[in-house]
């Protein structure tokens, strides 16, 4: 019984450290290829996913979260192109990313 105890304490902690209640982080960058140098370059994430998370979490600039990408795929990929030219990011990964922002928002 101790050691089923133990373990159930051990997974709260665990949940907990991992941030199980469901918040994002959500630190602001001054412009949106900042944040994409850090979830892109420094974290490794995919350059689609990291498009979404910069869309959707974060605050850039002096907008809060979910705002400088618009409201339409077509805006989004039209300020993330401008933003991201000269990386990595391809069209079809702006695509992407956008519809997936579209979806979530």
């Amino acid at each position: 019984m101790r050691l089923f105890t133990s373990l159930v304490i051990s997974s709260l902690f665990a949940i907990a450290a991992c941030g199980g209640g469901g918040t994002v982080d959500a630190d602001p960058f001054a412009t949106y290829p900042d944040c994409y140098m850090e979830h892109h370059v420094t974290e490794a994430l995919t350059a689609a996913h990291t498009i979404t998370i910069c869309c959707l979490d974060h605050p850039i600039g002096t907008d809060p979260p979910n705002v400088v990408c618009g409201s339409t795929a077509a805006s989004c990929t039209t300020f993330v192109t401008a933003q991201l030219a000269g990386t990595d990011a391809t069209a079809p990964d702006i695509t992407a990313a956008c519809t997936d922002y579209i979806n979530q928002r």
